[in-house]
């Protein structure tokens, strides 16, 4: 009896019925386009997808912050300054998902990496929030 090859086993590339490679990760859109980039560029664009996770989680556990340590403020403008920030923090994710996607498949393909649009949306969000939070201690 023959052993497995350790490649065969722990590749995601098998081979279909008709002889050509298939590429089983997931998600297979991106995947299934070009070719191997170099690792240091894909693990690189994990990490930056791993960060927006984390931006997203201290978003909302600021947002629940703000609301629940029921601060001397505004209660309307507290409030609303904890929703922006928890549904930013609930949008980052998925946008930081479409970012990865696009630019693992950019790198893939050899093409320019894609303009991301969760700076300019995490900006704008931080920046409502720190006014109403503002606005919320000059009217106390």
């Amino acid at each position: 009896m023959t052993s497995p090859n350790a490649t065969d086993v722990e590749s995601p590339r098998h081979r279909s019925p008709d002889g050509h490679h298939t590429d089983r990760r997931f998600p297979r859109a991106v995947f299934r386009h070009g070719t191997e980039p170099d690792v240091r560029f894909t693990l690189a664009n994990e990490r930056t997808f791993l960060a927006w996770i984390r931006t997203a989680l201290a978003l909302i556990a600021g947002g629940v912050a703000l609301e629940l340590l029921g601060l001397d403020l505004h209660p309307g403008l507290r409030l609303a300054a904890s929703l922006v920030l928890v549904i930013a923090g609930i949008i980052t994710p998925a946008l930081a998902w479409l970012n990865w996607t696009r630019s693992e498949r950019a790198l893939r393909c050899g093409e320019q990496l894609p303009a991301t649009l969760l700076g300019p949306l995490l900006a704008v969000a931080v920046t409502v929030a720190g006014v109403l939070v503002l606005l919320a201690i000059l009217i106390r």
